[in-house]
């Protein structure tokens, strides 16, 4: 008898099934896109320095839903800031990170509430807002006034957390705030790093207490470790080949176009 080459056999329940191959492509491709823009996101963070959180948010919802995508990503982010804190930890000023965190703290179980008490397209359309405005500031670069009052590091850091909590996307509130502090450049990464870690483990914390952190969530994270890893090596590997300027524009025009397609 001729095997039938058209069709694979698969187990599904212990019980043997005949599939089409494209089929067969079809979800292995479903089970994988995951992973490859967590790749995506880890990589671009380690070549450009920025954008695993924004670039995570703006692709997973869409492939793993919001309920598994925030606290994923927030348990990505507080294993990726880890590493990056030890590296940049001797430029770190806690004097200026103290308050930012501990606003932060307050602000994170509001998003980690809203993400279950605010209906799912609201909460994209929110996102892609968020997302493709950071991106736009980046790009253009606009030129904002000096913050010296204290009072405005309270007012950032809950911000940041509150849409910490609900998209991991602490980022963009503290790199305005930074700039417009003046912040050096090395002073300005440690103390992002510094404040993430906090604002990561808390977000972490929240969405445990929350019951987030299901199952789900952790098979996806644990099988993310080694691609954590694969996107850390090759953005540190290629940083001397790609020309980091402009690497950085495109990505920022992606996360532009990823937002509006949140959006809409």
């Amino acid at each position: 008898m001729v095997p039938d080459i058209g069709r694979i056999s698969v187990r599904v329940a212990g019980r043997g099934i005949h599939l089409p191959p494209d089929v067969v492509g079809a979800i292995t491709l479903e089970l994988l896109l995951p992973y490859i823009a967590i790749f995506f996101a880890v990589f671009t963070q380690s070549l450009a320095g920025f954008g695993v959180a924004l670039i995570a948010m703006a692709l997973l919802p869409g492939l793993v839903g919001i309920q598994v995508a925030t606290p994923l990503v927030a348990l990505i982010g507080v294993t990726i800031e880890f590493f990056l804190l030890i590296r940049y930890r001797q430029a770190l000023q806690f004097r200026a990170v103290w308050p930012l965190a501990l606003a932060s703290i307050l602000g994170i179980p509001l998003g980690v509430w809203a993400l279950k008490g605010v209906e799912e397209r609201l909460f994209l359309i929110v996102l892609g807002l968020v997302i493709a405005g950071y991106a736009l500031y980046a790009l253009f670069q606009f030129k904002l006034p000096e913050l010296n009052h204290p009072a405005w590091a309270y007012a950032v850091g809950l911000l940041a957390g509150i849409i910490g909590g609900a998209y991991n996307t602490s980022g963009p509130p503290l790199i305005i705030y930074g700039n417009c502090r003046r912040w050096p450049p090395a002073e300005f990464k440690s103390n992002l790093q510094g404040f993430f870690l906090i604002n990561s483990a808390f977000v972490v914390l929240g969405h445990a207490l929350g019951h987030n952190l299901t199952p789900q969530v952790w098979r996806y994270y644990l099988w993310s470790l080694p691609v954590l890893g694969l996107g850390i090596l090759g953005g540190t590997s290629l940083d001397k080949f790609i020309n980091q300027a402009v690497f950085r524009k495109i990505v920022l025009w992606l996360l532009v176009l990823m937002g509006v397609w949140l959006i809409l």
